[in-house]
């Protein structure tokens, strides 16, 4: 699960000379032009330039919520988020999503009004490159639909986290480009400079108190479509140097997995599919929400189990996941199952040991009735568990009542 779904197209700041608004904003044509000559892409049509003050955004971002996502959606995704232990017990998803992104916002492109919006507060210093990343997002919406690109990915949770690094992913290679031929530069033939330009949104330099305080989670997810988005558009690029801005949306990437290593997009190799764990549930249950980790999530996990350096020896191995919410209503009581794929067997056997620690670490209590290399049950804060390995899969069951078998 990510915040994806309320996001509209925000931008990282880098510094460049200051400009004042109404000459910004008579730079749109000229920009425009530009981006449409390094990717191959058309203008079709002006783009709508306007400033806007970080009320209006926080206003704009509740809105976007209400839209998009129902109360019930909202509580789905909180819960699932909580019952991985990616955010506190008592966090408000939809209030930090607002605030974390109101305080981020230098600009953003609507694609519905079709319309650019510059924050009132951002730096002069910024104003150059948000406005050549925004217009990126500008000019792949007037050739490929940005609403339906976005729409046709809310099927799958790691897939929507995919299709943004590949919105994200570009506009900042576009604006890397753009910055890079002022000063008589190329992206296309300087691998440095793809890394440098990669790594400025890496840190926030104490400018952001929000976004530092929030969980691992949160702050992975904001930067990872800008950062490991324009290095995938940049794989993406050195592959296929005249069909590389447009392939992205016609073939949308599958998974995260495919953005973090896009030999994978290139080669077409697509998640699995695995079995949830059965369990005998009353007709009390009812499905809450269900959807996918993908392996940006499955890093995340890992990392806050055992460590950043575990977290990239093991979640390359991630082939698939699948996992389901149930509640009963009524016994105020909701159960995870989930199920991961791993391509070998000591992998999934690695992850089996780092999500038993997990376990330990989400919850205040745990207590073990049977234990042995490839199965763990006993009881948690949220009732009894399941976990186990049957070859190169990892299930779980969690959140049961102390009845059912």
């Amino acid at each position: 699960m990510t915040v994806t779904s309320f996001r509209p197209f925000f931008v990282l700041l880098l510094a460049v000379p200051a400009y004042s608004q109404s000459s910004l904003c008579s730079e749109v044509p000229s920009i425009l032009r530009q981006l449409s000559e390094i990717t191959g892409m058309k203008v079709h049509h002006d783009v709508p330039c306007a400033f806007i003050t970080k009320a209006d955004v926080n206003k704009f971002l509740k809105d976007r919520v209400h839209d998009v996502a129902k109360p019930e959606d909202i509580r789905g995704e909180e819960l699932t988020l909580k019952k991985f232990n990616f955010v506190p017990a008592d966090f408000d998803l939809a209030k930090n999503t607002v605030d974390l992104l109101t305080e981020q916002a230098a600009a953003f492109y609507d694609y519905n009004k079709k319309k650019l919006f510059i924050t009132e507060s951002s730096s002069t210093e910024s104003q150059e490159p948000v406005l050549a990343h925004e217009l990126g997002h500008a000019l792949a919406d007037q050739n490929y639909n940005l609403a339906k690109f976005v729409r046709q990915g809310r099927k799958n949770d790691d897939g929507s986290t995919a299709r943004l690094a590949v919105m994200e992913g570009q506009a900042t290679w576009l604006m890397s480009e753009f910055l890079a031929r002022q000063n008589g530069q190329s992206l296309r033939n300087s691998p440095e400079l793809v890394k440098m330009m990669a790594k400025l949104g890496d840190s926030s330099g104490g400018q952001y108190p929000v976004f530092e305080n929030e969980p691992l989670y949160l702050r992975v997810t904001l930067v990872f479509p800008y950062t490991t988005g324009m290095l995938f558009q940049n794989a993406v690029t050195e592959h296929d140097a005249k069909e590389a801005f447009g392939e992205v949306f016609r073939n949308a990437p599958l998974s995260t997995q495919q953005i973090l290593h896009p030999e994978k997009y290139i080669s077409g190799v697509k998640p699995t599919d695995p079995k949830l764990p059965e369990v005998k549930l009353g007709h009390s249950y009812k499905g809450l929400v269900g959807g996918v980790l993908g392996e940006l999530e499955h890093r995340i996990l890992i990392e806050q189990a055992v460590g950043a350096a575990r977290a990239d020896e093991i979640a390359p191995h991630w082939r698939g996941c699948n996992f389901e919410l149930v509640e009963d209503k009524a016994a105020g009581r909701v159960a995870l199952l989930y199920a991961s794929e791993w391509d070998t067997d000591e992998a999934a056997r690695q992850y089996f040991a780092v999500y038993r620690v997990s376990m330990q670490k989400k919850w205040r209590k745990m207590t073990v009735v049977t234990d042995s290399p490839d199965a763990v049950t006993g009881e948690g804060d949220d009732g009894r568990f399941e976990l186990r390995r049957t070859g190169g899969i990892v299930t779980s069951v969690e959140g049961l009542p102390p009845e059912i078998n």
